[in-house]
């Protein structure tokens, strides 16, 4: 592997998964057909799709689900987006990048999908239509080996997005979703931003990053009005973030130091309690079913807990590596994407997967 691919790997590992390290291989073809569920998970559909699987969305009519993929590192140039059918998994649709994608977010009218580019520090504005890139914004800042800041997670709240890049110091940019024009960066957010979440409780946005620190912005002045840390002088990276609004808790993820899920008050960044269910990526709390979802990485699980006593109600096997995750509108089908292990020479044994899982 060369110096810059390495450097580029250790981005995506930083900015993405919070310990592991992104693929090189190149990509295996998409299989149409998705792989019967087994006798004893007939709830559960599973699609082998492509190398560098990430995050998901759906369109807001949910008949299709975006998949963001950045295909393989070596020898692989630019990546994919994946349009699925929701129910069977089956590709309706692909949109063939020239850069790599990773975080998504789509407008309420389901016209323009964002994807961010992590490795080149930019993002993306894709026409669901059509499929091609519209617009893109690639932003100036290097860090001091003279590589982009990785552009992480993407949050859209009333046509801004906000996308987290990753340095130390870390950056959040806030732009135009409609002009992709960069309206203000925001500076001094610690190490590495790895989470963005809006609350309709607080009316605020949630900062996760990798110093441990919790950061809650004012999206009418776009500035920084506190900053928590609730495991103190604890190492920890925290990485992804859910609401629960009737209560007033928001729960956060670390799958690298901590590896916990911490359950803080979201308007004083009390820690409520610490949930000892092992090494935790991502996180849905699902307010219909009064449940909270978290995947496990180096279990290869991903668990349901109940909301009130934080008892774990199901566990389901998806190994080797559940990343993220996505709840459908109406709190009944929950979306997994699953890694693949990696060999010594960085490549696969074979695609990322796609998991539907009806609840009920």
């Amino acid at each position: 592997m060369t110096k810059k691919l390495s450097a580029l790997a250790l981005l995506v590992a930083v900015s993405l998964s919070g310990c592991a390290t992104q693929h090189t291989a190149t990509t295996a073809p998409a299989a149409d057909a998705p792989k019967p569920a087994a006798p004893a998970q007939t709830n559960v559909v599973k699609r082998d799709l492509a190398d560098g699987l990430y995050e998901m969305v759906l369109n807001p009519k949910g008949d299709a689900l975006y998949v963001a993929s950045s295909e393989g590192f070596k020898d692989v140039q630019g990546g994919v987006v994946y349009k699925l059918d929701p129910t069977t998994l089956k590709t309706l649709g692909r949109s063939h990048t020239d850069l790599k994608n990773f975080a998504l977010a789509i407008s309420p009218d389901g016209k323009t999908l964002y994807a961010t580019n992590s490795l080149d520090g930019g993002i993306s504005a894709i026409d669901t239509a059509d499929g091609k890139v519209k617009k893109r914004l690639l932003f100036t800042e290097r860090n001091k080996e003279g590589y982009p800041y990785g552009a992480r997670q993407v949050l859209l709240h009333n046509d801004v997005l906000y996308i987290g890049g990753v340095a130390d110091p870390a950056v959040i940019w806030v732009v135009d979703a409609k002009t992709l024009k960069l309206k203000k960066t925001i500076k001094n957010a610690g190490q590495w931003v790895t989470g963005l979440m809006w609350s309709e409780l607080t009316q605020r946005i949630y900062v996760a990053n990798g110093g441990g620190e919790i950061l809650v912005l004012d999206p009418k002045n776009n500035r920084i009005e506190k900053r928590w840390k609730p495991l103190g002088d604890k190492p920890a990276l925290l990485l992804n973030l859910a609401e629960d609004k009737a209560t007033g808790r928001l729960f956060v993820t670390d799958n690298s130091k901590a590896k916990t899920t911490l359950v803080l008050d979201i308007h004083t960044g009390e820690v409520i309690k610490q949930l000892d269910v092992g090494d935790s990526l991502a996180v849905k709390f699902n307010p219909v079913r009064n449940e909270l979802y978290i995947t496990q990485r180096e279990s290869g699980k991903l668990l349901s807990l109940d909301a009130t006593t934080y008892a774990v109600k199901q566990s389901w096997d998806l190994p080797p590596n559940p990343n993220s995750l996505l709840l459908s509108a109406d709190g009944q089908t929950l979306y997994v994407t699953v890694k693949q292990a990696f060999n010594k020479d960085h490549s696969t044994n074979g695609p990322d997967s796609v998991v539907r899982i009806a609840l009920k």
